[in-house]
C-alpha cells in the first residue's frame, strides 16, 4: 500500500533563485533536491512514496510547499498547494496542473504540474492502466485478482511505459553494502534536471533544520529519502559479492564439560558414576559408594575437527550408572540430552553451575531421578569463553532456579510423541549401484528401476527408518516413525534421508534437516511442532550417476547442494503424553507404524509454472575451460534436466476437477492459433554450445554480442505461492533494514553528521513494512491446501510484525545523539528476527540451478532460490531478482569451491530470469533492457505468448569507461616475505585492463586511470544511465613464476554520463570511494577508486571531457588520475619515535644482527639510524626523526604509513626482516587539548577527600567534582572507631555477629577471597544495573539535562557514582535491613582479564607494531596470524599539520629534539628485578588419559628459564601454586616473560598445557605506573604491608617532577595539594606496638589513588591487583587452555632495595577432629516380620562419615529387635579432617588407584552423613534413611524427638542454621529421611546426635576413645531385655519369645502332654499287667 506523488514542474517562479519542494502527507515531509539558479520554470521530476499501514481516507489532505532556498537564512515560503484526495482514493491516479496560494490563502500565478497515485491494500487498484492486463473487458475477473489471465486472445506486444514500471521498483537502493551506486553529490554545484536527486545527508540536515517549522532536532527523521532519491537500479539485481561456501568447511571445536555433583538420586544405597557423552565418545567419572548426592568435581574435554553442521548436531548426553564395574555395564538411573548447537546458542557458549534433570528414558511414567550439576561450554576457534569466577561457593544450591535448559524452557517437561509422517517421495536419481544390474542388464535385457529407497530420520540421537520400497522412482511409503521425548526437546534439528538400499553398503540420496524452532513457537499463543502435509525438496550432488560420487557428501547433508536430487512429501506432528495413563507403553523405543494417506491434492493444486531465462552476458571464464564449446543449462527440480528430466512431467497434466473447467477451457480454447500448448511448447532449457574468446591471460568470454540466447521451461508444481509470497514480504522489509542499517553504520564510520536521523527514517520504514504485511499476508488464496503450519506460522508472524511495527515506532521516538549506537544494535535483533521469520519450512518450488558445461562435463553452478524469482502483480511480493537481470558468479561444487579454487570466478553471467504461472507470463520479458526483436522457433511464429529463443539487440550504444584506481590498503599478503606485488584487473563487459604492478607493498598507490574505448552496451540509452551494468575489480599478485596469485575481488558501479548531460557537478567528477576486498567469505582489505562511463555522442570523443593530465615519463604512458577526482592534499609532518627492536626472527637461518626501520608514507619516508650490535643493545641511539609528506584534507583517504625492518649485511646487501602496515594514521594525529576544558581550569581549589574504604551508604552524598567548586567531604575517624567499640559491647544474648578478625589471622589470602567476593557482587550489581542505567538514560533525556556538563566531568561523576552503588549494599537489604556487616579486609583489584586490555595495552606512548613476514594464511593452512610475526617494532608516531601551534613549542622545558615526544625516559640498557606471584590457575585442558593433569609452572625471561619441577601438584586441574620467583633482567634485552604451565609426566617429556606472554618493557615505561600496584591502605605491618621500596609520598613527589604539576604541598591536619586538587585523610599511623605516629602517608596515597583527577597530566595508576591471564597453546591456536591468576612486581636495580617477597603460600589445611556421639534413634520403620510371632521389628544400627571419606564409614553396634522404633547407642565416632576455612572445603589426598604413583588431593563441601540401616544376618542389610548436614550452615537439632519433624531437612520450614566451626558443640535430634515408591520423601526415624568439633592440639589434649572404649568412655546404653541375637542366646529367646507371650498356653500344653503321657504309659503297660493278671503271676 502506498501513496505515490510524482513531482514534475513549476513554472511561472519569479526571479532567479534555488528552488526547493517540500511535499507533506500523514505529517511525514520529505524534501525534493535544490535546484539551483532558476528561472521562471523548476523541473523536478522526483518521485516520492509514502508506505502506508492503513487506507487512506477520503478526506486526508496532501500539502505541497515550494521554497526559495537560503543556505544561510531560513527559506522563504513562494506558495503552498493542498489537495484533498477524495479523488485519488476514487481513481488511484490523478493527474493534477493547478496554481499555488501565497501566506495569505491568495491565488498566485506561480502553477505545479504533478501525478498522485494510490495504490490500494489488495490487489484491487482500481482500474488498470492499458499496460498492465490485456484482457477482453467482458470477461469476469477471477475472485483471485492475482492470477488474472494474461494469455488472453487480443493481446499485442506489452510496452509497459518505463517510468511506471521504475516508480513501482522505488525506494530499492541496490548495493548498499557495497557501496555501489550510491552517488553522493557536492553541495555547491547546481544539479542537472534529469538526474534522479541524490542528496548528502548534510543537505538534508541543513533543510530539515531551516524548514523544520521550529522542529527539535531530535525528532527529525530521514526516511527513505535517501534510498528513494539515491541512483535507484530498477532492472539490476545486487550481485553476492562473497564467493567461497562457508558451511561444510571443517573446523576445531571443543566441548568442556564438568560434572560437579549429583543429588536426589532415585535408588537406595547406590555406587553412581556419570557417564559424560558427546556424539560417539564416551566418558566417565570415578566411582562414589553408597550415596545418593556423590560429589565429583571433575573435567572433560572433548576436542571436534568438523563442520558446524555436523558438530551443533551432536548430542551431548549425561548419564548417571548405578554400580558400573569391569565385568558389569551397570544399571541406567536417568540420563540428560541435549545437542551442542544449544549450548553453543547460549550467552559465552555456556551453562555455568546448571544442574541436568535426569529421567529415564525406559520408564516415562517415572518422575525425576534425581539431577547432575555441570557446567558445559563449546568453544570454536576464535571464541573467548568469560568463565565466572570460581571462588567458594556459598550461595545455597537453588536447584531448581538453575536448571541446564536454555531461557524460556520450563522446567517441568513432560514427554510426547514426535510423529514424523513419510508418505511419498518422486523425482529420485538413478542409482545403478550395483554392477549385478548391468550385468543382468545385458544378459536378459531387464531393466528395472534400479532405485531401492527407504527414509532414515534422526532425532535427539534416536533413528528410525521406513521400510524399503523395491525398484522403485516414485515410492510410496505413507509411514510414520514414532520417537518418545521430552517436550520442549533439547535437540533443535531433524535430520531425514533419503537411502538407498543396497547389499554392499546403502548411501544417502539426499538429506533435509527440520529445524524445530521454525515449526513451532513457544509464545504463549505458540504452537506445537507441526508440518505438513508438504513437500520437502533435497539437493545434492549432479544426478548424473557414477560409480564414485565425490560429492557424496552433499547428499548427506553437508555443504550446498549443487543439484535437484528428489522431494519427499512429509508431515510431522507432536502429541504431549498423559503420563499418568497405564496403558501407556512406557518405552522410549522408536517405532514405525502405517500413516493414514492423504489426497494427492492437499499440498495444492498443481499449476503450470514457466521460467524464462535470457543470458546478455557471459565472461570470465577461467581459461581452464576455454578451449572446448560451452553451453549452460538451467534447470528447475528435473525440468530443464538432460540426463534424466527433459521429457517426463513430474506427475501428469492436471486432471481436470469440475471446478476448475471452464477457467481452463478458457485458456486452452482462447485462441485457436496458440494450438495446443502442451505439446508446442517443448521446453528449452539450455543455450547452444559456443566457443569462448580470449579476453586476457586469465578469462575467456563467449561472444554473444546482439544475439542472447534464451531458455524456457515449463513445470508442474502445487500452487503454495502465498508461502513464497509472505517470505519476500518479509525478505523485502529485511533487505530495506539491512541497508538502513548498513547506511547508519557507515555514517557513524565516516562520521557523517546526524546519523540519528537516517535510523529514525529506518525504523519509520520498518514500522510502515511491518504494517504492509498485515495487510498483504492474510490473502484467501488456496484456503484449501493450507497446512495447520502455515495457518500458525501466518498468526504468528503478524503477531511479531505487528510487535516489531510497534518497537520500531516507539524505539524510533528514543533514538538521540548519544543512543544511536546502542539502538543500531536492537535493530540489528529485528535484522535477525526478520531474517529467521522469512525462511519457509516447508517448501513448494524447488530452487534453479545454473549449469555451465563444457564437453558434456559440468564445471562449474549457480543456485537461486525460486523465491527471488517469483513473480507476482503486487509489488512487495515479488520475488528481488524477478523480471531482473542478476549478476551470478558460477562456483565449483562440493568440495572443489573450499580454499583458493573457490575463489577464481569459474565465470559471471548476466542472466535475466522470471518465473510465474503460465497464465501470468504475458509479462515475462517486461524487466529486460529495451530495444531487441524476438526470434521464436518456428512453431511459436506470431503468437505473442510464445517465448522467444533468443533476443537480437537492435539498440546499442558506445560508451568510455573511465576506471580511475587510486589505492588499496590492507592487503593480502601473498609473498613469502609477508608482502605482495599488487595489481589491478579491471573487468567491464567483455574488455579487461591492468593497472601497473608496484613492487612489495600491501598499500599500493597506482594513481592510475585505466581508459576502454570502444564499449558496446546493448538497449536503451536512459536505462543503461540508471542500470549501468557492474565493473569487477581484481587484485593480484605478480611472481616472477608462474601465475598470479588471486589476492581479492570488488564490484563496482559505474557513474553514467550521457552524451547530452553536462560534466559538471554535482554528479562529475565522480568521488573516491572505498570498496571492500573480499577473498572467499573472508575481506582482504579496501579499494580506493572511482568509475566513470561516459556515453560517444554522434560527434566521437571529442565530446568527452579532456584527459589531461601529465602522463608520467618516468612511469611511462601511464595516466594518472585527474585533478579533480584525486584528494586535495596539504603538507603533514610525521614525527617517528623509534625506541627498539624485539624478538627478532632468524631470516633465511641468519641471525638478525644490524637492523634498520624504514618508515614509508605516500611516497616520503626516513630511516631509523643503525643498530650496531642487535644481540648486545636492541635499542636506537637517536629517539625521534621526522619527514614532511602531503596527506589527503579528508582524514579517512590517508594512505597506510609502513614499517619495514632490513637487516644490513656485508658488502651493502640488505634483507628484508619483516613489515607492519598502520592502515589508519587517525590515532596518531596531534590534536591540540582544548584548554578550555574544566581539567585544565587550574583556578581556585577543589577538595577530594578519602574517606576509610568500608561499604557507607552513601548514595545522598554524591560530590560532583567541578573544576571551581570548593567542597570538602570529611568522613570522621573517630566516629568509626566509637561504632566499634560499641558493637563489641553488645550482650552476649544476641546472635552473634561475625566478630571482627583477628590481625593475627588475616594473611593475603583472606584479602584475596575478599576481593573475589567484591568482584563477583560488583559483577551481579552490574548485570542488574545494566538495567538500572538504561531506564535512567531514558529519564535524563525525557528531562534535557540541566546545564550541561562537560563530558569529561560527567563521565566521572558516573565513575564515582558506581563506587558508591557497589559500596552500598544490595537494594534488598537497605539501611534498614539489620545488616550482617561485613569483616573489614583490605582489599586489591581482581581482573578477570589481563592487565593490558584494562590499560590500552599500555600504549600511552610507546606502541609496539607487530612485524609480519611470509604469506597470509588461508583457513585450511590454519597459519594465524601468530606464526607470521617475526619481530616487534617499539615506536610511536605523531602527525600533525604543519605549521605547529605555538603554544607547544613555547612550554617551559621544550626540547626541539624530541619534538612531540616530551618528557620520555632514556632507552639505555636499566637493569630491573622482576618478581612474579603465580596465585592459581583455573581450567586447565587436562594432559593425561585420566582426564587429570599434573601442572607446575614454568617461567622464562631472557636466559633465565625456571622450572619448577618438584612442586607439581598431583592430578589437578585446578592448582593453587601461590609462589612468588625472583629474576634479575636487564631491558631491553630481556623484556619478553614467559610464563607457562607444564604436565609433569613420570616417563617421557613433560607437555606444555599453556603460556601466556608479558610484555614486561611497556609496563615499567608506562605512565599507569605498572610497576608495583598501588595498595588500598598504607600499612607498615601485618598482611597488608607495603610492598614497594618508595612510600606514597616519594611516588607523588616523583611523579608531580615529571610531569611538572605544581605540588605536592603537605599542610597540616592530613591534607596535601597538587595543582589545583587537595586530598585529606587521616594524619596518623600505628606502628606494630599500637604507637600512634604522625605521617603524611595516607594523604599522598589518597592523592595517588585519584590521580587520574590532577588536570593535565592524570592518569589512572595501577592498584595492587591480580591479573588473570588466559592460557593458550601454539598447537591449538585460538583456543583456551586455562587461565592463571598472577601479578609482576618489577623495581629497578639502581633504587632501594624492595623488602622480602609476600608470602602467599598456600593455606594450609587446618586439622580438626569432629567427635559424633549417636544417642539415640526413635519412630524408626519397623522393617521385618518376627520368626515366631510376626510381629514388626527393626534390628537398629547407624553408620556415619564425612563426605568424600566413604572408606573411613563408621557403624554403631546393633539395636536388635527394636519393637518400638526406638533405639540405644551411646557410641561415639572420632572423623579427624583437614579443613580449608576460607572455601569451606576438606582436604584430603589418597591414592585414585593402586597403581597411582601419587596421591592426588581432592576438596570436597565439609558434609555429615548419618543413616540409619537395619541389620540382617544372611541377606544384605536394608536402608532405612539418612540425613546429610553440611557442616557449614546446617538445621539446628530438635531439643525433643516429638519437635523434630520431617520439615527441617526439607527446608520447608525455617530452622535456625548453624555452623559447628563456630558454635563448636551441637546436640539435639535430626530427621532421617528415604524415598517412597512414589518418589516423595518420607520421615523414616530420628536420631539424637551430639556434635562435639575440636583443633587437632585439643583433640590431643583431650582424648576420648572410639565407640564406648577408654579414654573417657560412655556408658553402655539401657537398652530393654528383648534386644539380643535369637540364634546365640536360645535359652533368652525362649525366655523372652515365647514363654513371655505364650505361658498359658504353654502350661495347658503341659498338663495335656502329662494326660497324654499318663495315657500312654497306661496303654503300654495295660498288656503287661493284664498278662500278668490271666497267667496270675
Amino acid at each position: 500500500m502506498a501513496l505515490i506523488v510524482h513531482l514534475k514542474t513549476v513554472s511561472e517562479l519569479r526571479g532567479r533563485g534555488d528552488r526547493i519542494a517540500k511535499v507533506t502527507f500523514r505529517g511525514q515531509s520529505f524534501y525534493s533536491r535544490v535546484l539551483e539558479n532558476c528561472e521562471d520554470v523548476a523541473d523536478f521530476d522526483e518521485t516520492f512514496r509514502w508506505p502506508v499501514a492503513s487506507s487512506i481516507d477520503r478526506n486526508e489532505v496532501l500539502e505541497i510547499q515550494i521554497f526559495n532556498y537560503s543556505k544561510v537564512f531560513s527559506n522563504k515560503l513562494i506558495g503552498t498547494f493542498c489537495m484533498v484526495l477524495q479523488k485519488v482514493v476514487e481513481e488511484n491516479r490523478v493527474e493534477v496542473t493547478d496554481t499555488l496560494m501565497d501566506d495569505s490563502n491568495a491565488i498566485i500565478k506561480t502553477s505545479l504540474s504533478m501525478e498522485v497515485r494510490y495504490q490500494a491494500t489488495d490487489g484491487t487498484v482500481g482500474p488498470w492502466d492499458d499496460g498492465d492486463f490485456l484482457g477482453d473487458e467482458s470477461l469476469q475477473e477471477e475472485k483471485d485478482s492475482q492470477e488474472t489471465d494474461g494469455l488472453l486472445p487480443g493481446s499485442r506486444p506489452s510496452t509497459r511505459i518505463s517510468g511506471e514500471k521504475s516508480f513501482r521498483r522505488a525506494g530499492r537502493s541496490v548495493f548498499s553494502a557495497m557501496k555501489l551506486g550510491k552517488t553522493r553529490s557536492h553541495k555547491e554545484e547546481p544539479q542537472r534536471q534529469d538526474e534522479p536527486a541524490v542528496l548528502e545527508m548534510e543537505d538534508l540536515d541543513h533543510l530539515a533544520i531551516q524548514l523544520g517549522d521550529g522542529m527539535d532536532p531530535d525528532s527529525v527523521s530521514l526516511a527513505s529519502v535517501t534510498a528513494l532519491t539515491s541512483n535507484v537500479s530498477n532492472k539490476r539485481s545486487k550481485p553476492d559479492i562473497k564467493m567461497e561456501p562457508s558451511a561444510g568447511r571443517p573446523m576445531d571445536y571443543q566441548v568442556s564439560i564438568t560434572v560437579i555433583e549429583a543429588r536426589q538420586l532415585v535408588g537406595l544405597n547406590m555406587d553412581p558414576v556419570v557417564c559424560v557423552e558427546v556424539g560417539d565418545d564416551k566418558k566417565y567419572t570415578s566411582m562414589k559408594e553408597s550415596t545418593n548426592c556423590p560429589y565429583y568435581n571433575e573435567y572433560f574435554v572433548f576436542d571436534f575437527h568438523v563442520s558446524p553442521d555436523v558438530m551443533f548436531d551432536k548430542i551431548i548426553k549425561i548419564s548417571v550408572i548405578h554400580s558400573k564395574n569391569l565385568l558389569r555395564s551397570g544399571t541406567l538411573v536417568g540420563s540428560f540430552k541435549m545437542d551442542v548447537g544449544t549450548v553453543y546458542s547460549q550467552p559465552e557458549h555456556q551453562f555455568h553451575h546448571k544442574w541436568a534433570i535426569l529421567s529415564d528414558p525406559d520408564d516415562i511414567s517415572a518422575g525425576l531421578k534425581g539431577y547432575v550439576k555441570c557446567d558445559v561450554a563449546v568453544v570454536g576457534k576464535g571464541d573467548n569463553i568469560k568463565t565466572p569466577h570460581k571462588a567458594n561457593e556459598t550461595d545455597e544450591d537453588d536447584i531448581e532456579g538453575n536448571l541446564l535448559l536454555p531461557e524460556g524452557v520450563p522446567p517441568e517437561r513432560q514427554w510426547a510423541r514426535f510423529y514424523v509422517k513419510i508418505y511419498r517421495a518422486e523425482g529420485l536419481p538413478r542409482m545403478n549401484t550395483s554392477l549385478m544390474a548391468n550385468v543382468k542388464k545385458a544378459f536378459i535385457g531387464e531393466n528395472k528401476d534400479l532405485v531401492d529407497p527407504y527414509v532414515q530420520v534422526f532425532f535427539a540421537g534416536q533413528k528410525g527408518k521406513t521400510s524399503v520400497q523395491k525398484s522403485s522412482y516414485e515410492p510410496l511409503w505413507n509411514e510414520q516413525v514414532v520417537f518418545t521425548d521430552l517436550f520442549p526437546p533439547l535437540c533443535k534439528r531433524m535430520k531425514v534421508q533419503i537411502r538407498d538400499s543396497d547389499k554392499v553398503n546403502d548411501v544417502a540420496i539426499g538429506t533435509h534437516f527440520i529445524d524445530l524452532r521454525k515449526i513451532s513457537n513457544d509464545g504463549d499463543k505458540g504452537f506445537l511442532p507441526t508440518l505438513g502435509p508438504a513437500w520437502v525438496n533435497m539437493y545434492g550432488s549432479t544426478r548424473n550417476y557414477t560409480l564414485l560420487d565425490e560429492h557424496q557428501d552433499l547428499n548427506e547433508g553437508l555443504g550446498e547442494g549443487v543439484s535437484f536430487r528428489a522431494r519427499l512429501m512429509l508431515g510431522l506432528a507432536v502429541e504431549i503424553l498423559d503420563t499418568s495413563n497405564p496403558e501407556l507403553t512406557s518405552s522410549t523405543e522408536v517405532q514405525v507404524e502405517q500413516a493414514t494417506p492423504v489426497s494427492e491434492s492437499c499440498t495444492g493444486r498443481m499449476e503450470e509454472f514457466f521460467l524464462f531465462g535470457a543470458f546478455l552476458e557471459a565472461s570470465m571464464i577461467d581459461r581452464k575451460n576455454g578451449d572446448k564449446p560451452i553451453t549452460f543449462e538451467v534447470t528447475i527440480g528435473n525440468y530443464g534436466n538432460e540426463v534424466d528430466g527433459m521429457s517426463r512431467p513430474l506427475r501428469p497434466r492436471p486432471r481436470k476437477e469440475p471446478g476448475d473447467e471452464e477457467e481452463v477451457d478458457l485458456i486452452q480454447n482462447s485462441s485457436d492459433d496458440e494450438g495446443d500448448e502442451a505439446g508446442d511448447l517443448a521446453s528449452v532449457s539450455s543455450t547452444p554450445p559456443m566457443r569462448p574468446q580470449i579476453t586476457d591471460r586469465n578469462y575467456f568470454h563467449l561472444p554473444y554480442l546482439e544475439h542472447k540466447p534464451c531458455i524456457y521451461i515449463k513445470s508442474w508444481w502445487p500452487d503454495q505461492r502465498r508461502r513464497l509470497y509472505n517470505a519476500n514480504i518479509m525478505d523485502h522489509i529485511a533487505d530495506k533494514l539491512e541497508e538502513g542499517l548498513n547506511d547508519v553504520q557507515e555514517m557513524i564510520k565516516t562520521e557523517k553528521s546526524y546519523p540519528e536521523r537516517r535510523l529514525r527514517g529506518v525504523l519509520e520504514e520498518l514500522s510502515c513494512g511491518c504494517h504492509r504485511f498485515l495487510s498483504l499476508s492474510d490473502k484467501d488464496q488456496g484456503r484449501s491446501s493450507r497446512t495447520r503450519l502455515d495457518r500458525e506460522r501466518l498468526k504468528s508472524c503478524m503477531r511479531e510484525l505487528e510487535s516489531m511495527g510497534q518497537q520500531a515506532k516507539s524505539l524510533r521516538a528514543q533514538v538521540k545523539r548519544h543512543t544511536v549506537r546502542d539502538k543500531l544494535r536492537l535493530c540489528q535483533n529485528f535484522l535477525q528476527k526478520l531474517r529467521f521469520l522469512a525462511d519457509e519450512p516447508q517448501h513448494s518450488i524447488p530452487d534453479v540451478f545454473i549449469w555451465m558445461m563444457s564437453n558434456n562435463k559440468r564445471i562449474a553452478y549457480a543456485r537461486v532460490p525460486s523465491k527471488d524469482l517469483l513473480f507476482s502483480i503486487v509489488e512487495e511480493e515479488l520475488g528481488k531478482d524477478c523480471a531482473k537481470v542478476k549478476t551470478l558468479f558460477l562456483k565449483l561444487p562440493g568440495k572443489r569451491g573450499f580454499g583458493s579454487a573457490g575463489w577464481t570466478v569459474q565465470a559471471k553471467l548476466e542472466l535475466y530470469l522470471w518465473l510465474g504461472l503460465s497464465k501470468q507470463r504475458k509479462d515475462f520479458l517486461c524487466g529486460l533492457p529495451c530495444g531487441f526483436e524476438e526470434v521464436k522457433a518456428a512453431q511459436g511464429l506470431g503468437l505473442h505468448s510464445f517465448p522467444p529463443i533468443s533476443l537480437v539487440y537492435t539498440k546499442k550504444q558506445a560508451f568510455q569507461l573511465r576506471a580511475h584506481m587510486y589505492q588499496a590498503r590492507s592487503l593480502f599478503a601473498a609473498d613469502s616475505s609477508g608482502l605482495s606485488d599488487p595489481f589491478a584487473r579491471v573487468f567491464f563487459i567483455n574488455q579487461s585492463q591492468c593497472t601497473e604492478v608496484l613492487n612489495e607493498t600491501l598499500c599500493p598507490t597506482w594513481d592510475q586511470m585505466l581508459v576502454f574505448d570502444n564499449l558496446e552496451l546493448y538497449g536503451e540509452a536512459h536505462e543503461l544511465r540508471d542500470d549501468p551494468p557492474i565493473i569487477v575489480i581484481e587484485i593480484y599478485d605478480q611472481d616472477s613464476m608462474g601465475k598470479a596469485d588471486f589476492m581479492g575481488r570488488t564490484f563496482a558501479k559505474p557513474l553514467v554520463k550521457m552524451a547530452d548531460e553536462a560534466y559538471c557537478p554535482p554528479r562529475f567528477p565522480p568521488q573516491l570511494e572505498y570498496y571492500q576486498i573480499y577473498r572467499g567469505s573472508a575481506t582482504a582489505g579496501d579499494l580506493l577508486a572511482a568509475f566513470e562511463l561516459l556515453q560517444i555522442g554522434p560527434s566521437g570523443k571529442a565530446d568527452l571531457p579532456p584527459i589531461n593530465g601529465p602522463v608520467d615519463m618516468d612511469r611511462g604512458p601511464i595516466m594518472p588520475v585527474p585533478v579533480g577526482i584525486r584528494p586535495v592534499l596539504s603538507k603533514y609532518r610525521v614525527e617517528v619515535l623509534f625506541w627498539g627492536l624485539r624478538d627478532l626472527k632468524r631470516v633465511n637461518l641468519a641471525q638478525v644482527d644490524r637492523p634498520r626501520v624504514d618508515i614509508e608514507c605516500a611516497g616520503k619516508g626516513v630511516q631509523s639510524s643503525l643498530i650496531h650490535n642487535y644481540k648486545k643493545n636492541p635499542n636506537f641511539n637517536t629517539l625521534v626523526k621526522w619527514f614532511e609528506v602531503d596527506l589527503p584534507e579528508n582524514e579517512l583517504l590517508h594512505p597506510p604509513l609502513n614499517i619495514r625492518v632490513v637487516d644490513c649485511r656485508a658488502f651493502g646487501r640488505y634483507t628484508l626482516v619483516g613489515s607492519h602496515a598502520v592502515s589508519s594514521l587517525r590515532r596518531f594525529i596531534y590534536r591540540p587539548p582544548d584548554r578550555s576544558a574544566p581539567n585544565w581550569n587550574t583556578t581556585g581549589e577543589v577538595v577530594v577527600s578519602m574517606e576509610p574504604e568500608e561499604p557507607v551508604k552513601k548514595l545522598e552524598t554524591m560530590v560532583k567534582l567541578d573544576a571551581t567548586s570548593d567542597a570538602v567531604v570529611k568522613v570522621d575517624v573517630a566516629e568509626d572507631e566509637k561504632e566499634r567499640k560499641k558493637k563489641k559491647k553488645k550482650g552476649p544474648s544476641e546472635e552473634p555477629e561475625e566478630e571482627e578478625p583477628d590481625e593475627s589471622m588475616l594473611d593475603w589470602w583472606s584479602k584475596y577471597f575478599a576481593s573475589i567476593d567484591t568482584m563477583k557482587e560488583q559483577l551481579r550489581q552490574h548485570e542488574t544495573s545494566g538495567t538500572d542505567l538504561e531506564e535512567k538514560e531514558e529519564m535524563e533525556s525525557a528531562e534535557g539535562l540541566k546545564g550541561p556538563m562537560k563530558s569529561k566531568e560527567k563521565s566521572r561523576a558516573a565513575k564515582e557514582e558506581k563506587k558508591k552503588k557497589n559500596q552500598s549494599p544490595g537494594p534488598g537489604q537497605g539501611s534498614e535491613a539489620p545488616e550482617k556487616k561485613k569483616a573489614k579486609i583490605d582489599e586489591l583489584k581482581v581482573y578477570p582479564k589481563e592487565l593490558e586490555s584494562e590499560f590500552d595495552s599500555f600504549e600511552d606512548w610507546l606502541h609496539t607494531f607487530n612485524l609480519l613476514r611470509g604469506k597470509t594464511g588461508d583457513d585450511e593452512d590454519g597459519s594465524t596470524e601468530e606464526e607470521r610475526i617475526v619481530g616487534r617494532f617499539k615506536g610511536s608516531l605523531c602527525v600533525y599539520k604543519v605549521p605547529l601551534p605555538e603554544d607547544v613549542s613555547r612550554e617551559a622545558g621544550y626540547d626541539p629534539t624530541y619534538g612531540m615526544f616530551q618528557g620520555i625516559p632514556s632507552n639505555d640498557p636499566i637493569n630491573v628485578l622482576v618478581r612474579i606471584y603465580v596465585v592459581r590457575a583455573t581450567d586447565l585442558h587436562p594432559a593425561d588419559i585420566n582426564g587429570k593433569a599434573d601442572p607446575y609452572i614454568a617461567i622464562k625471561l631472557g636466559k633465565t628459564d625456571i622450572r619448577d619441577k618438584e612442586n607439581y601438584i598431583s592430578k589437578q586441574l585446578n592448582p593453587v601454586f601461590g609462589k612468588s620467583f625472583d629474576i634479575e633482567a636487564s631491558f631491553p634485552m630481556e623484556s619478553m616473560l614467559t610464563v607457562a604451565v607444564y604436565d609433569w609426566d613420570l616417563v617421557g617429556t613433560d607437555d606444555l598445557i599453556g603460556e601466556t606472554k608479558i610484555d614486561l618493557e611497556n609496563r615499567f615505561y608506562s605512565k599507569h605506573r605498572a610497576t608495583c600496584g598501588i595498595a588500598q591502605t598504607y600499612s607498615i605491618h601485618g598482611y597488608n604491608i607495603w610492598r614497594d621500596p618508595m612510600k606514597p609520598s616519594q611516588i607523588l613527589t616523583r611523579l608531580c617532577k615529571e610531569g611538572k604539576v605544581d605540588g605536592p604541598h603537605f599542610g597540616p591536619h592530613g591534607r596535601v595539594r597538587v595543582a589545583n586538587r587537595v586530598f585529606t585523610g587521616p594524619s596518623e599511623i600505628e606502628d606494630e606496638n599500637g604507637q600512634r605516629k604522625p605521617t603524611d602517608e595516607h594523604v599522598a596515597l589518597s592523592a595517588l589513588r585519584h590521580w587520574e583527577d590532577i588536570p593535565r597530566v592524570g592518569c589512572r595508576l595501577v592498584p595492587e591487583h591480580v591479573e588473570t591471564r588466559p592460557l593458550l597453546n601454539p598447537d591449538k591456536p585460538g583456543i583456551e587452555q586455562g587461565r592463571l591468576e598472577l601479578w609482576v612486581d618489577m623495581f629497578p636495580m639502581d633504587m632501594p632495595a624492595p623488602g622480602t617477597p609476600l608470602d602467599i603460600s598456600p593455606r594450609k589445611p587446618k586439622k580438626y577432629e569432629l567427635r559424633v556421639i549417636v544417642w539415640n534413634t526413635d519412630e524408626v520403620v519397623l522393617e521385618d516380620d518376627d520368626f515366631f510371632t510376626g510381629e514388626k521389628s527393626s534390628d537398629i544400627f547407624v553408620r556415619g562419615w564425612l563426605k568424600g571419606q566413604q572408606e573411613d564409614k563408621q557403624d554403631t553396634d546393633v539395636h536388635y529387635h527394636s519393637l518400638t522404633g526406638e533405639g540405644n547407642f551411646n557410641w561415639r565416632y572420632l572423623f579427624p579432617f583437614d579443613y580449608l576455612a576460607a572455601e569451606e572445603k576438606i582436604v584430603m589426598s589418597k591414592k585414585e588407584s593402586m597403581f597411582s604413583w601419587d596421591e592426588t588431593e581432592y576438596k570436597i563441601p565439609a558434609r555429615l552423613t548419618l543413616q540409619i540401616w537395619d541389620a540382617d544376618h544372611f541377606s544384605a542389610d536394608d536402608f532405612l534413611g539418612a540425613i546429610e548436614l553440611d557442616l557449614n550452615r546446617f538445621p539446628r537439632g530438635a531439643k525433643t524427638a516429638k519437635q523434630c519433624t520431617m520439615e527441617m531437612a526439607t527446608g520447608e520450614v525455617d530452622v535456625p542454621l548453624v555452623s559447628i566451626f563456630k558454635q563448636k558443640r551441637v546436640k539435639g535430634w535430626w530427621p532421617l529421611l528415604a524415598r517412597n515408591e512414589n518418589d516423595e520423601f518420607e520421615l523414616t526415624g530420628k536420631v539424637e546426635a551430639e556434635l562435639h568439633l575440636l583443633t587437632a592440639e585439643e583433640a590431643e589434649k583431650n582424648p576420648v576413645g572410639l565407640a564406648r572404649n577408654e579414654p573417657d568412655p560412655l556408658e553402655k546404653p539401657n537398652r530393654p531385655d528383648t534386644s539380643f541375637i535369637w540364634f546365640l542366646n536360645p535359652l533368652k529367646s525362649a525366655r523372652y519369645f515365647l514363654w513371655h507371650t505364650y505361658r498359658w498356653l504353654l502350661l495347658k500344653l503341659l498338663l495335656l502332654f502329662l494326660l497324654l503321657l499318663l495315657f500312654a504309659l497306661f496303654l503300654y503297660s495295660l498288656p503287661g499287667y493284664l498278662a500278668k493278671k490271666i497267667l496270675g503271676a
